[in-house]
């Protein structure tokens, strides 16, 4: 008796274990294409400020759907880093620009891409012309975070680009100076 018993519960051990393996496999898994990101370029500029993009390539290399619920642009420099910009960002979907900074959820089928672009807008502050401002720039991270969700939880990620201001002062066709 003890036998069978023992017998069954192996067995409905094992079909758990197979049933858990084959959900596991069976996710979506979206992947940031950092090493093909496009070079960051001008979108808008005037006198005390600039807007940058960048647009970076998002591959659903898993299973199953998935959907890209929301995403945000954050530029991540800190007054205690370097005071004289103000810098603000955002995303968006490539194509699909919006005027009210909101990100519209989009689902990205297994093995298909989507292009997300990362804006940045860097104003002067302190009464510096941009191009003063720049020269004395530092290098900065941009973190593009997106929520995605498909056969696993909901959950935030994060996709990091470094704006250095070499590449900023290239842009703006100014000298860096160092301070």
């Amino acid at each position: 008796m003890v036998t069978i018993l023992e017998g069954l519960l192996v067995v409905i051990l094992t079909v758990a274990i197979l049933i858990w393996l084959y959900a596991k496999g069976r996710q979506e898994k979206v992947v940031p294409k950092l090493e093909s990101r496009t070079p960051f370029k001008i979108e808008r500029r005037d006198e005390k400020s600039v807007t940058l993009s960048t647009t970076i390539e998002f591959r659903n290399e898993g299973t199953q759907s998935a959907m890209i619920v929301d995403a945000i642009c954050k530029p991540q420099l800190p007054f205690e880093q370097y005071d004289g910009m103000d810098v603000r960002g955002k995303a968006e979907r490539e194509g699909v620009p919006r005027e009210d900074d909101y990100f519209e959820a989009l689902v990205l089928e297994h093995q298909q891409s989507v292009n997300l672009v990362a804006k940045v807008t860097l104003t002067a502050r302190k009464n510096l012309s941009l191009e003063e401002a720049v020269a004395h720039m530092v290098d900065f991270p941009v973190e593009f975070i997106y929520r995605e969700v498909g056969r696993t939880p909901m959950h935030w990620s994060i996709a990091r680009v470094i704006l250095t201001a070499e590449e900023l002062s290239q842009l703006v066709g100014v000298k860096i100076v160092k301070d």
